[in-house]
């Protein structure tokens, strides 16, 4: 039996599955997270992304089948996201289903996450994304560990130094490896963060600081 879903449904009562952003599919796993941002909506009171309704109660977080499903029911597009107001990592085995089964449709798969994966997990997950993800965005955010904590305010000690370790890791198993940082977050060097990056080996890029109304903020 085909699932169905809320899929790219602002009415719904229930987070929609699955949105599109531009010319992209994102793909909502889950609502849970290991960080509590302050620049998050979520923290806001807010859980719109463009219009779409993201909040997932663990009762309502979607299947694989439902997943991929909704996936493939939203149309062509240029890459495929796992992302959404919450860590896709957080239901790391949904992750991989939905992501193998999705292989055979030839569309590049993207995981933007909070690179923190493998503290949650106590193990390096990051051999499991080789052959499944084309490319890991992973949320800086922020030149040094003391920033971060303020910013990001992280459940789990030692988030910081466990970002950076998960995206040298993940540069051996993934084709394009990407850290991100916000523009405008107060103290945040990015410049320090690009050299963190080229640091690293992996590629940067800068996200810019939008509104959190629900109207105009991005998770890309």
């Amino acid at each position: 039996m085909r699932h169905t879903s809320p899929t790219i449904s602002f009415e719904s009562p229930e987070g929609a599955v699955c949105y599109r952003l531009e010319r992209a599919v994102y793909l909502n796993l889950t609502s849970r997270c290991s960080l509590r941002c302050r620049f998050c909506p979520r923290f806001h009171h807010l859980w719109t992304v463009d219009r779409y309704y993201l909040r997932l109660a663990r009762s309502e977080e979607p299947d694989v089948n439902t997943l991929v499903a909704s996936a493939r029911d939203a149309g062509a597009c240029e890459e495929r996201i796992f992302c959404g107001l919450g860590e896709p990592t957080m239901r790391l085995d949904t992750l991989l289903s939905v992501a193998r089964a999705l292989r055979t449709d030839r569309i590049p798969l993207r995981l933007n996450t909070n690179g923190l994966g493998n503290l949650v997990h106590g193990r390096d997950i990051t051999p499991e994304l080789e052959g499944r993800i084309d490319h890991v965005s992973i949320s800086l955010n922020a030149h040094n560990a003391a920033l971060y904590e303020r910013h990001c305010r992280p459940l789990l000690a030692g988030s910081y130094e466990a970002v950076l370790d998960f995206a040298t890791r993940a540069r051996d198993h993934v084709p394009r490896v990407t850290l991100t940082a916000i523009e405008g977050l107060e103290g945040v060097d990015i410049d320090a963060c690009a050299r963190t990056a080229d640091r690293i080996g992996v590629e940067f890029r800068v996200r810019p600081m939008e509104a959190t109304d629900g109207s105009a903020f991005r998770v890309r």
